[in-house]
């Protein structure tokens, strides 16, 4: 009896997976015009983001410029013992999470207050022209952010006018480590609240109109309706945008770090990615910069999962 509940059962099994692929094969006959827009693409994901994974073998082999591009001796774990013995890392890695840190804590929730005031504004032209003019930051050049961040802040520039004017002093923005912090998360503020508000604002489209007229019969104000209504609203919005930038939490912004940055305020302004490229590109020690690049993605992939999973059991929202 077991046997043949068994049999049955796989049959079953057997059966779904044919009438599955039977679904798939003809969605694909009949929209293969729209597939085949996803060739490029998968082309492109595998030739510059999946096959560029091979060479993470350097990390565990000594690579030597000239030779094998997946190294020439096995040297095992010789290059994380390096970087964990290395103080210079572990300063660098503190100052990645309190980059990151910071911005996620600003740059994260700016977007979504944003929004929400957006949604109250009623004049439509005011309302277009805030949103064209928040979007404008985001399609500048990091170059060019980069020059008016230094042009702003410099000793003779208009933030030293101002501060000049009633101090009489000018402060050197740009050589004192304590000011880079602000500096970065501000622009990283100015230049990413519009572009981020875009998903939020169009999740708020998606709320049915029914539940404020709702609230509005029951003697809600405007603050209860965004708080019980609003913002569950966009809630799946909310955390799924968290748990991707989680993913790009030790990922701060390279260039513009790069651009801006300078020996005198290394204390700060210094981040993995930054270290990265004058160890493993300017040192041309490829083997220790793959170690630690590794090491990072390792912990981002981590911090995902464990992101995806606290949002699972408090929220009952998570990506898988």
């Amino acid at each position: 009896m077991e046997s043949e509940t068994a049999k049955t059962t796989l049959t079953m099994t057997s059966l779904r997976k044919e009438s599955r692929l039977r679904t798939a094969a003809a969605l694909l006959r009949k929209d293969w015009q729209l597939y085949s827009l996803l060739i490029l693409p998968i082309i492109y994901l595998i030739i510059f983001k999946y096959g560029p994974m091979l060479g993470n073998v350097i990390a565990f082999r000594r690579f030597v410029p000239g030779g094998s591009i997946f190294g020439e001796t096995w040297v095992g774990l010789r290059y994380f013992q390096m970087f964990i013995q290395d103080p210079t890392f572990w300063k660098v890695f503190g100052n990645t999470l309190m980059l990151g840190g910071l911005a996620l804590l600003f740059t994260f929730p700016v977007p979504i207050i944003f929004a929400l005031l957006l949604n109250e504004v009623k004049s439509k032209r005011f309302k277009k022209f805030v949103q064209t003019a928040s979007y404008l930051p985001h399609f500048l050049s990091i170059v060019i952010v980069a020059g008016m961040i230094l042009q702003l802040t410099a000793v003779n520039g208009s933030i030293n006018g101002v501060v000049s004017f009633f101090t009489g002093d000018s402060i050197p923005f740009m050589q004192r480590a304590e000011w880079f912090r602000t500096i970065y998360i501000t622009s990283e503020v100015w230049q990413g609240m519009g572009w981020g508000a875009i998903l939020y604002l169009a999740a708020l489209t998606t709320i049915d109109d029914s539940l404020y007229e709702a609230a509005r019969i029951d003697g809600a104000n405007r603050w209860k309706q965004t708080l019980h209504i609003t913002i569950p609203g966009i809630l799946p919005t909310i955390v799924t945008l968290l748990i991707l930038n989680m993913g790009n939490f030790l990922a701060v912004g390279f260039e513009k770090i790069l651009l801006l940055y300078n020996p005198l305020i290394y204390e700060t302004s210094d981040v993995i990615s930054t270290y990265l490229y004058r160890v493993g590109l300017q040192s041309s020690n490829f083997s220790y910069a793959t170690a630690i690049g590794l090491f990072e993605s390792i912990i981002g992939l981590i911090l995902v999962f464990s992101v995806n999973a606290i949002s699972r059991r408090l929220t009952q929202r998570s990506l898988w």
